[in-house]
């Protein structure tokens, strides 16, 4: 099986160009070595390189690439396998798009296949040499700066309750993290996040229960996250809480349930947001819906958590709108380097810009994952990076701030 991965990188700035002959010269003698073949191509600020070959001598070599300091914001743009090469000469050729025309770099290309058929028609590799060529894809590309240029400053000081006076009588109990605008320094909403009474995961709150049962919880666990809201002093501030979709369809009366816990915490509904996880298939959509449009209409704003990671964000989507979409950590993870991971965030950031409905990005972990996304045009933000959920409490934030004005 052969092993083709495609990239993309932008050459370092103190970096002489000539360097570049010597760079090639000793990539060929390595590829030659492992039996890949590589086709780099130089537009004077970025490299475009397919690297072809084993599966394990290809990804060896490109885990080399990726540690070079002589470029950065590497983005893999195709992982693929196939059952020949497409170029049939190993070692390492660079073409430099300043010295040749375009189409006949990309003749030159086609020459040196060794399938040209498959080349000239119906192959994603040659695509992607096309669009790099041609410049296509600048409107998809952004540049993340080195996270070493920002700092990340604390604040405040975390704030607790005790959660035998917030939450007495509770068989559970909840973390509070902070969905954030970083560069407003803006604390948007706070993620009221199910644990056990003692503070153990979610998983092990949900562990003993089953059938019904899990659905009662879910419900009944919102009055002891609207009590601690309530005992933090949280009635000006926005408060998400997560529901299983069908508990609203399972659990009778649950939207008139929801509203009686924030009425007897002090609380409005207009200052709660709903999120309902993708984790969870959906057997009674229309009920689910219905349910749905009676709490919109009781001033309780909806979301979608984990957009992306489950059963049915699309048809949710499109059965009804949203007021925001989260996307899952499983997409945020490492986006910055990956292109199949930003296609699909720029899809989802069009598709809710013409649907009018906001997007945020959870479990952000990395300054360079945050970076990108800010720079997609994502604006708010939850994960470890920022803050990390805070039980019976409200994490102290750390803010981004740049080296230069410290």
């Amino acid at each position: 099986m052969l092993t083709t991965i495609i990239y993309r990188s932008h050459f370092c700035d103190d970096v002489p160009v000539k360097a570049l002959e010597s760079m090639v010269a000793a990539a060929s003698v390595k590829n030659r070595e492992a039996d890949v073949t590589g086709i780099l191509l130089f537009n004077g600020t970025h490299f475009f390189q397919l690297l072809e070959g084993p599966d394990e001598a290809v990804k060896a070599i490109y885990q080399t690439i990726c540690e070079d300091s002589r470029h950065y914001n590497v983005v893999e743009l195709l992982y693929d396998y196939g059952p020949s090469r497409r170029f049939g000469k190993v070692g390492m050729e660079l073409f430099d798009l300043r010295e040749h025309d375009r189409d006949e770099v990309l003749q030159t290309i086609l020459d040196k296949g060794t399938s040209k058929y498959q080349l000239t028609f119906n192959d994603r590799a040659l695509q992607f040499f096309r669009t790099f060529v041609a410049a296509t894809e600048k409107p998809n590309y952004f540049e993340v700066p080195a996270s070493i240029d920002w700092a990340f400053v604390t604040d405040t000081e975390a704030r607790y309750v005790d959660p035998q006076v917030a939450m007495k009588h509770a068989d559970c109990g909840f973390a509070f993290q902070p969905i954030i605008d970083p560069l407003s320094q803006e604390i948007v909403s706070l993620e009221a996040l199910v644990r056990t009474a003692s503070g153990d995961s979610p998983e092990a709150y949900f562990s003993a229960l089953s059938g019904e049962a899990v659905y009662e919880a879910d419900l009944n666990s919102k009055q002891a996250a609207f009590a601690l809201a309530s005992a933090l002093e949280l009635h000006d501030q926005t408060i998400s809480v997560n529901l299983l979709p069908m508990t609203l369809v399972n659990v009778p009366d649950a939207v008139a349930t929801l509203l009686q816990s924030i009425e007897l915490n002090g609380l409005v509904p207009e200052q709660v947001i709903v999120e309902f996880t993708e984790s969870e298939a959906i057997s009674q959509f229309d009920a689910f819906t219905q349910a749905v449009r009676s709490l919109k209409a009781a001033g309780i704003s909806v979301a979608i958590d984990h957009f992306g990671a489950g059963f049915a964000g699309l048809l949710m989507l499109a059965q009804f709108q949203p007021d925001r979409i989260k996307i899952s950590r499983d997409l945020i993870r490492d986006v910055h380097k990956s292109g199949p991971r930003q296609a699909i965030v720029q899809a989802i950031i069009k598709c809710c810009a013409s649907l009018e409905i906001a997007v945020s990005a959870v479990g952000v972990e990395k300054p360079e994952e945050w970076m990108w996304l800010e720079s997609a045009g994502i604006f708010h933000f939850q994960g470890h990076l920022f803050a990390r959920p805070c039980f019976c409490g409200i994490p102290p934030v750390a803010w981004p701030e740049k080296k230069s004005l410290l």
